[in-house]
């Protein structure tokens, strides 16, 4: 036979509703082909890496581009009552709504809960207001310490934001009149002894490419520290 040989029929991945069932539980008699504005693709599943951005960019229907982010290491955060967005690391993804599997493969999405850098706040503030959040004494030798425990410490100290030795009057007379609005409430004040503070992720890392948010306060703040507590009981 001159036949040429039979090539199989790809299906593409679609967001159409002609293969889905009716609201009413029946089937649909699909009496067309897929058509390219229903064009779907598979998810990007960004994932957390430490010291690693890994963005790709997709072309899309009417030839704009999305930009399609595979690993991330860092994002701008806004600190609303501050007023003030600052570029942080996250350190970890600790809270996703729709599945604990998120949370274990370190997955970015928009809406989940990560533990982001507080030392970028730390600075800001101080520069703005001259109070330091969160200050510790650390002790750098002690007897008992190790090398390993004196480099540990030795780090955490070069973190810690330095205080200005000479500050100008000017700089003075702006820190006085900002100190009145320069209090926080105190479970944010104890987030910036840990050194990491919670946010929530607003942008979609797989269609623009940034793990960008906010950090959460408030209402909402109480919400996921109790849904992080209940977890950690249950673990």
């Amino acid at each position: 036979n001159d036949e040429p040989p039979q090539v199989p029929n790809k299906m593409g991945l679609t967001r159409g509703r002609q293969f889905k069932q009716r609201l009413t539980g029946g089937e649909r008699h699909v009496h067309r082909k897929k058509r390219n504005f229903e064009l779907a693709r598979p998810p990007a599943n960004t994932k957390l890496t430490p010291g690693e951005n890994r963005v790709r960019v997709v072309r899309v229907r009417g030839g704009h581009t999305k930009r399609r982010a595979l690993r991330l290491t860092n994002g701008n955060f806004a600190w609303g009552s501050a007023g003030s967005t600052n570029k942080s690391r996250i350190i970890d993804v600790v809270y996703n709504a729709t599945s604990n599997e998120l949370v274990r493969t370190k997955t970015l999405v928009r809406g989940c809960i990560v533990q982001v850098d507080a030392t970028p706040f730390k600075h800001w503030f101080y520069r703005h207001n001259g109070v330091l959040l969160g200050k510790k004494k650390i002790q750098l030798q002690k007897k008992d310490d190790s090398k390993k425990d004196l480099k540990r410490k030795k780090a955490a100290a070069k973190k810690e934001v330095k205080e200005l030795k000479n500050p100008s009057k000017y700089i003075l007379k702006k820190w006085a009149q900002r100190k009145a609005n320069a209090n926080i409430p105190a479970n944010l004040e104890s987030q910036f002894r840990s050194g990491r503070l919670l946010a929530k992720i607003t942008s979609r890392p797989g269609q623009v490419g940034r793990a960008d948010g906010k950090i959460l306060e408030g209402k909402e703040l109480e919400f996921y520290a109790k849904k992080l507590d209940k977890k950690k009981k249950k673990n």
